[in-house]
């Protein structure tokens, strides 16, 4: 995955990597950010899942890594968490920080978007992930690009 980031300037970006370690540290879930300018496939979720098996985000401990994935020029979103947390949350779990997600992508603020979306899955895993005092960072929280 390419490093280069073509939406965000250097202070940007480190607020949405501020947010991620925010947010893991109230969870033991590990949240990553991955930004391309278009979706290479018809179904974004399909897309989502190739990236999510690309940055080996099943590689936790509990299985319970979250992608957030943008494709800004295409407009398109998928927020995707592993096998662990689709065991232990409801069927609509993502739905809320969807919401944050779109509601700020419409009007271009990925920033924003991105950020508010990180803090609340962070709210929301915490009730079937909460930190451990033994849990270590598992994935890098940087953001990807492709």
């Amino acid at each position: 995955m390419a490093t280069e980031n073509p939406l965000f300037g250097k202070i940007e970006t480190q607020r949405i990597v501020a947010t991620i370690q925010e947010a893991e540290k109230r969870t033991s879930g590990e949240i990553k950010v991955h930004i391309e300018a278009r979706c290479p496939d018809e179904d974004v979720m399909d897309r989502a899942k190739v990236v999510f098996g690309e940055l080996s985000l099943h590689n936790t401990k509990d299985r319970n890594g979250v992608l957030f994935y943008l494709a800004h020029e295409d407009r398109k979103f998928a927020v995707l968490g592993d096998k662990g947390i689709y065991e232990k949350v409801p069927h609509d779990f993502w739905e809320s920080t969807k919401e944050k997600l779109r509601a700020h992508f419409k009007k271009n603020e990925f920033v924003e978007g991105l950020c508010e979306g990180i803090e609340e899955a962070g709210q929301q895993l915490l009730t079937y992930f909460p930190y451990q005092s033994d849990d270590i960072n598992e994935l890098p929280d940087d953001i990807s690009f492709g």
